[in-house]
Formats: structure tokens, C-alpha cells, sequence
């Protein structure tokens, strides 16, 4: 019986190609006669990715960085949502879930419930046995989902972000520390009061408890997450944990929501994570998928597309 890296010289032998730019990649869907290229090409790489791992492959990919409405707003079904559970559980369908999950990841976050649901049944599917693989960027929701893993897969190239989550499209970290900063200043100066009731004037009842609730599950998400998963054989998993969930909710040490936490960055935090230039083949795998992936969004109106190493998909169109 043939091995699935055997399969993976074979397809490569077959084709006669190394793994592929995103020129070569984009080429290639340009130049074949099928109608649905973007689709076998993908399928083509997920295929060999999956091989080379010989785990369940899974791609989450959304296509946030192109798809952008002319003032520069981001779609919103680009997002991780709860139509997000339809598409995974699809994809899920008829794998081998004893091998474990690589879960490629290409995000820029979303809703925190979506995302706590999603986590939820990946756990309900494949156990704690989920590497998440980050070709470029799991920003935000993305960066829970990623420390829900027992290891991050990322390139020098690759970044995570902060997990301050977002309410109403407002920062919810930080319009708590701008209530903190008003109570001080106001207290030193208290005439300051009739310009904060003009900022805060703009915010509908309940909202700052909203961003408390909303901060405080999400932290404790993470934490238990890393906790009981990626950090739980470090001899302090409960510290461990805080350390690398206060990091990734330092607002004050990031420049926006969409700070980028390089490789090095997220190591010094303390997750688990390897680098996807020590496996040469791995990375070569990895970015012809990513390539693959970025190019169907160039191709089509595909807006989001989650789908497994045999080809099986689920698209959000515009």
C-alpha cells in the first residue's frame, strides 16, 4: 500500500513541478480549460498538504484582504459568523477524525460567540488533537481559534493579533479605558466631565457593560482554552495561560486592533508555536494552498471559502 508521502511524489512526478509562486499558481487557473479551475486547483494542493501531513486537512479562508467595498469596508459575512457552523459541519463530514486536525487559517476575526461555537465542535469532532496552521495572518477571533490548538504552525511572515473583541464596531478594550481615564481625569479636573458626556453621549444603554461582558469572555475563553489544551503540560498551565492571554489583551502595547504578533512575539508570550521554515516541503505545501486560495478570490465572488483535503466545500459569494 502506497503511503501518503509516496502519494505526494507521485502527484508531484505526475505534474513535473516544485511547488509553486502565487504567479505560477495564478497561472495555472488562468490556462486550464476547466470551468471550475479555481476548485481542482485547490483541491490539487489541499490534497498534497494533506498527504504530507497525514492528518485531516481543513482550510478556513476568508477573502477580507480583497474583497473591500470602495471606502475600504471589509464585507461582513468576511467574517467569522454563526453561518460559519454550516460550512464546518459540511467540510467535517465523512473524514477520518482519528488522525487529528491541521486547520489552516486565514482570517480576520469575527464574532465571539461564532467563534466559541466553532471551537466547541472542533473539540466535539477531533478532541484536543487541532494544530492550526497560519499561512499569513488569524487576526483577532482568528487568534482564539488559534490558541485553541495544541500547536500554531507560522512563517517569519505570518501574524496573529489581539483578542480584544469588538462591540458595535467600537473597541470594547478600549472604550473601557476610556471610561478609566475619564473617571481619573475627572476627578482631578472636574469640568472635564461636560466633554466626556459628550463622548460618552454617543453610546446606546448598557453598552459599557456590553464591552465589559464581551472582554471578560472572551478572556476567559482564551485562558481555559490554553489552559487545557496547547499549555497544559507546562508545569504552571493556570500561569502559563494568564501570561499568554494578558499579552494578547495588552491594549495599551498594541498600536491598534489590527497589531501584528509576529512568530518571535508570540513565543515570548509563550504559545506553542513551530516555525513552518523547519520543513522545507511543509512550507512549499502550505503557501501553493494559501496561493491557491488567494488566487480563487482574484478568480471569483467567492468572499469565503471553507474546505477539506478531498475537495468538499462550502462558499459565501458577494
Amino acid at each position: 500500500m502506497a503511503t501518503a508521502n509516496s502519494h505526494r511524489s507521485v502527484l508531484q512526478q505526475e505534474l513535473n513541478y516544485s511547488m509553486p509562486t502565487w504567479n505560477e499558481v495564478n497561472q495555472e487557473i488562468e490556462q486550464s480549460k476547466a470551468a471550475n479551475s479555481c476548485d481542482v486547483i485547490r483541491k490539487k494542493y489541499l490534497n498534497i498538504l494533506e498527504g504530507k501531513v497525514e492528518r485531516t486537512v481543513i482550510a478556513y479562508y476568508s477573502g477580507w484582504l480583497q474583497k473591500r467595498s470602495p471606502d475600504g469596508r471589509t464585507h461582513p459575512e468576511a467574517a467569522i459568523t454563526d453561518l460559519d457552523m454550516n460550512g464546518f459541519m459540511a467540510v467535517v463530514h465523512n473524514v477520518d477524525r482519528t488522525r487529528g486536525l491541521d486547520l489552516v487559517l486565514h482570517t480576520p476575526g469575527g464574532g465571539t460567540e461564532a467563534t466559541r461555537a466553532l471551537v466547541e465542535y472542533l473539540y466535539k469532532m477531533f478532541g484536543s488533537d487541532i494544530r492550526v496552521i497560519v499561512p499569513h495572518m488569524a487576526m483577532s477571533a482568528g487568534t482564539m481559534i488559534a490558541c485553541a490548538s495544541k500547536e500554531i504552525i507560522m512563517g517569519k511572515h505570518s501574524s496573529l493579533g489581539p483578542t480584544d473583541p469588538q462591540v458595535k464596531g467600537h473597541p470594547a478594550m478600549g472604550v473601557l479605558a476610556e471610561v478609566e481615564r475619564a473617571i481619573l481625569e475627572i476627578k482631578k479636573e472636574p469640568v472635564k466631565q461636560f466633554v466626556y458626556q459628550q463622548v460618552f453621549g454617543k453610546y446606546p444603554p448598557a453598552f459599557v457593560l456590553d464591552c465589559e461582558r464581551q472582554v471578560q469572555g472572551s478572556a476567559e475563553m482564551v485562558e481555559r482554552w490554553l489552559r487545557e489544551n496547547m499549555l497544559s503540560g507546562q508545569p504552571d498551565p493556570s500561569s502559563a495561560a494568564k501570561m499568554a492571554r494578558e499579552g494578547l489583551m495588552d491594549y495599551e502595547g498594541t498600536t491598534e486592533h489590527a497589531h501584528h504578533f509576529m512568530i518571535d512575539k508570540c513565543r515570548e508570550l509563550g504559545l506553542n508555536v513551530t516555525g513552518l521554515e523547519d520543513d522545507q516541503e511543509l512550507q512549499e505545501d502550505v503557501l501553493s494552498v494559501h496561493h491557491a486560495f488567494i488566487a480563487s478570490f482574484a478568480h471569483t465572488n467567492a468572499l469565503k471559502i471553507i474546505e477539506n483535503g478531498s475537495g468538499l466545500n462550502w462558499v459565501v459569494t458577494n
